[in-house]
């Protein structure tokens, strides 16, 4: 790949995390979406793929490892982001209150960015659908299309 295409990917996974943040912030049809456990686990996955890409993008003596670690959060994503979507379907599965928040919630970084990486939703609530689909829905979408581009680019030749 180009420098330009792993920018490209870099900024669209910055982006679909500062769209998570304004859903939390202003919230959809006067609805906050406040962030699950999961959600806050694929945020992480989406800036795992975007740091990945910089790096490749910036240093290109390790473009292939930095490539070969953005394959891995996007995999990492579409496995949270997967099972987030079967919590949605059987929501008997979700407990009231989960001890992957507590966990979670412990973390410096949920101390020091709370508007990025504290969890306060529940990962089997319903919240409005958008262009109809759940926002985990869309993620797992996201994550399966950078997932493509990610593998398919990393064993073609250059």
């Amino acid at each position: 790949m180009k420098r330009i295409q792993y920018l490209f990917l870099s900024f669209f996974s910055l982006g679909l995390v500062m769209f998570a943040i304004v859903l939390q912030q202003v919230g959809y049809q006067g609805v906050s979406f406040m962030p699950c456990p999961l959600c806050v686990l694929q945020r992480v996955g989406y800036l795992g793929i975007a740091f990945s890409c910089l790096l490749a993008a910036c240093i290109t003596p390790f473009r292939k490892l930095f490539h070969g670690l953005a394959i891995l959060a996007a995999g990492y994503g579409a496995a949270v982001a997967g099972h987030h979507v079967w919590l949605l379907s059987h929501p008997s599965e979700s407990c009231g209150i989960d001890p992957l928040e507590t966990w979670i919630n412990q973390f410096q970084l949920a101390n020091n960015l709370p508007w990025l990486f504290k969890a306060d939703g529940l990962c089997s609530a319903k919240l409005p659908a958008i262009l109809g689909l759940q926002v985990p829905e869309w993620s797992l979408l996201w994550f399966t299309v950078l997932l493509l581009i990610l593998l398919i680019t990393f064993f073609r030749k250059s």
